[in-house]
């Protein structure tokens, strides 16, 4: 099949393109390789997967430029889209969240519309736990009252999902929405806590920490993200949407704790008050990813931190 997986450069989408590849897709992927991070990484990750398979082809371009989109639509039949691009992360939202409304929300509607213009029929959706905001009840699941985020970021994605709705609703298309709670793993993005605690704590530099340290994730390590993805892609649901998290909690503290381990030195603590938009915990119900998707999360966080931190230092040797 061919599949345009948009973000296909950055963490989860460069790890789920090698994944179709290895089944024999050919995938398009679709990224603008913006600033917020060093575009240069992104570009290293291109190269290795370019490097690993002929049927893999880069596209550089903006979400917003909807000639551009339209031209990659008529241009190759796409099977199925992997819409993974946006603008990530709650507190940079909280700094930009026009930016955010603008990347997110109307490019996913371009995307819909593109991909409605020339009979697309099946479309995966990345959503983020954040749209459960506040939630007094735990684990989360998909039904769920989420009428409360907290963050620019968080409401760009509730928007997504009702746009995600709508198309399935009126256009008859085939919409999966995935809630993925805290990836993390090789490639991840360099401002995300477990890749900045493990470059402080490498570099003998202090380690912020929010609060007093009890805030709770479902940290899910990447290839178990992936293969929720690609189960998603084998089946047709009309319009469903799945939590893919590992289903475990795991407290800042204890997280620390793991990397001051794998790294064999003690973090340098420094105590700061808690950050606007974060919520104290997030936990993943996955009774209906397991029983519809076969998901099975298989990497616990005492397997996966080790992990990380091996790829982490080789990163940092090979610059």
């Amino acid at each position: 099949m061919n599949f345009l997986v948009t973000g296909g450069a950055g963490f989860i989408g460069s790890h789920v393109c090698e994944r179709l590849l290895e089944f024999g897709h050919a995938v398009w992927a679709l990224d603008d390789l913006n600033d917020f991070y060093d575009p240069n990484i992104k570009r290293q990750t291109l190269e290795e997967i370019k490097a690993k398979s002929y049927r893999f082809t880069f596209v550089e371009g903006d979400l917003l430029d909807a000639k551009l989109v339209k031209e990659l639509f008529e241009s190759v039949q796409f099977d199925q889209i992997i819409h993974l691009a946006a603008r990530a992360g709650v507190r940079p939202s909280l700094q930009e969240p026009a930016l955010y409304q603008r990347v997110n929300v109307e490019g996913t509607t371009l995307l819909l519309e593109a991909a409605r213009h020339v009979g697309v029929k099946k479309v995966t959706i990345a959503s983020s736990s954040s749209v459960y905001g506040v939630n007094a009840k735990v684990p989360f699941s998909e039904d769920d009252p989420i009428f409360s985020p907290i963050s620019p970021y968080a409401a760009s994605k509730l928007a997504c999902e009702a746009l995600g709705h709508v198309y399935h609703h009126v256009y008859g298309m085939d919409v999966a929405m995935l809630r993925f709670f805290t990836v993390y793993g090789p490639r991840q993005r360099p401002d995300l806590a477990i890749h900045k605690f493990s470059r402080l704590i490498y570099f003998n530099k202090p380690v912020p920490v929010y609060g007093d340290g009890t805030t709770a994730r479902d940290y899910t390590y990447v290839s178990d993200i992936v293969e929720g993805v690609i189960a998603v892609t084998k089946k047709e649901f009309g319009y469903k949407i799945f939590n893919l998290g590992e289903s475990q909690t795991v407290r800042l503290s204890h997280l620390i704790d793991l990397l001051e381990k794998a790294f064999a030195k003690k973090a340098i603590i420094e105590p700061q008050p808690p950050q606007a938009g974060d919520v104290p915990i997030t936990y993943a119900n996955i009774g209906k990813a397991r029983s519809l998707l076969g998901y099975s999360p298989s990497v616990k966080i005492e397997q996966g931190i080790p992990l990380f931190v091996e790829w982490f230092k080789q990163s940092v040797t090979r610059g």
